[in-house]
């Protein structure tokens, strides 16, 4: 039997696919911790989870307070922020307290968050056997497509992490501490994504966390059986920079045929329609399991688990990934995309209209539904990770 350690970043949608998948690998046999910033991710983990911090509290509480996203930037100038503000900081933070991890909990395989730099660079100096969980498909593709210089910069400065961290020059360029040279295990299919061309494995395993536990306390009496259902949600990062968009959302749903559940904060839809239902939280996957349509901003998890059981959706990306898997939804067909920062009401129900009303948005979506079924999610993921022990690695 192996030992996994999961190397993760503080947010909530690259911790999840990882528990899955981590159940599995313990059902096997196998022994499971993860590593990452106290307070951000223990929580997150199940009951009895072994979690070995990589910062002390203090350094945690500093690092998220300096990488709070800007909501006022997007494409390029929002992904370079990331990079410069929050991912390479977060990695410097992390590297010594994943080193010490790796000496506590022996692992045979590090599984590192695209993410989490550290855990890569950790991985690459010490040389040990590594694999990217890909809980994005953003950087399957070049998301700097056509930026040669931004993308030249931002590889100049995971050469200088690598480089302050004892790795030597000439091996800190040659690799990409964003993909594994052993295994990329990504939570997508070709379906979704388009064809990828990288030279390194790759796993296309789908969702993980489908059939994860949730708390039912949706009152589902507010629901009409009969009548057309949409999802509206940004997501737990981005909910709180949506007031122009859920008063949009509201009024395009006004008067409408349709009802509507809204994941917001209350106070940002003050006065909502009759038949639109706000709610700071929701079982996501329960509600899923009965909308017509999604409304969303594209981020991948809330992307795949709607896919998954076969609806479209209108994307609204905002920042970071979202423009790539925006991209992607519309390229493959399962759906419509619309601006984030200047969607009129108007724009948006005729979006809403074309997803509940197009049969070829809702057969691209099941298709690509129909290829997460087959990938095989958390199982597959497990059983990808476990061809790499035992093994050696050439770094």
């Amino acid at each position: 039997m192996a030992r996994f350690l999961f190397v993760v970043p503080p947010f909530t949608g690259h911790v999840n696919p990882t528990v899955p998948v981590a159940k599995v690998l313990a059902q096997r046999g196998h022994e499971v911790a993860w590593c990452g910033l106290p307070g951000t991710v223990d929580h997150l983990l199940p009951p009895g989870a072994v979690f070995l911090p990589a910062t002390s509290q203090e350094v945690a509480d500093h690092v998220a307070a300096a990488g709070e996203r800007r909501p006022d930037l997007r494409g390029a100038a929002a992904f370079k922020f990331l990079q410069e503000e929050v991912l390479l900081p977060l990695a410097g933070a992390m590297v010594d307290g994943v080193d010490a991890a790796v000496d506590r909990f022996g692992p045979d395989v590090l599984v590192v968050d695209q993410q989490a730099l550290a855990g890569a660079v950790v991985a690459r100096r010490r040389g040990l056997v590594w694999a990217t969980s890909a809980t994005t498909s953003g950087e399957l593709v070049d998301p700097l497509d056509g930026l040669p210089l931004v993308a030249a910069a931002m590889h100049k400065l995971r050469v200088d992490l690598q480089v302050a961290h004892g790795i030597p020059v000439d091996q800190a360029e040659a690799g990409d501490l964003r993909l594994s040279p052993h295994l990329v295990v990504a939570y997508t299919t070709e379906a979704l994504t388009g064809p990828v061309d990288l030279d390194v494995p790759v796993a296309f395993v789908g969702p993980s966390t489908l059939g994860r536990p949730e708390t039912d306390d949706f009152d589902w009496d507010l629901l009409a059986p009969d009548r057309p259902t949409v999802l509206v949600s940004l997501g737990t990062l981005n909910a709180e920079v949506g007031a122009r968009f859920f008063g949009a959302a509201a009024e395009a749903l006004r008067d409408q045929p349709w009802q509507a559940v809204f994941v917001a904060p209350p106070e940002l839809v003050p006065d909502p329609p009759p038949n639109v239902i706000v709610r700071a939280r929701i079982p996501q996957l329960a509600v899923l399991g009965k909308v017509d349509a999604v409304v969303s901003h594209a981020g991948h998890n809330t992307v795949c688990e709607t896919l998954a059981v076969g609806v479209p959706l209108v994307v609204a990306p905002i920042r970071d990934d979202q423009p790539v898997v925006a991209d992607q939804v519309v390229k493959a067909g399962a759906g419509v995309r619309v601006k984030f920062t200047r969607v009129r009401a108007e724009a948006l129900r005729e979006a809403i209209h074309q997803t509940l009303t197009d049969p070829d948005l809702r057969a691209a979506a099941k298709r690509i539904g129909d290829s997460f079924t087959t990938a095989g999610g958390a199982p597959a993921a497990a059983e990808a990770l476990e061809t790499l022990h035992p093994g050696t690695a050439n770094i």
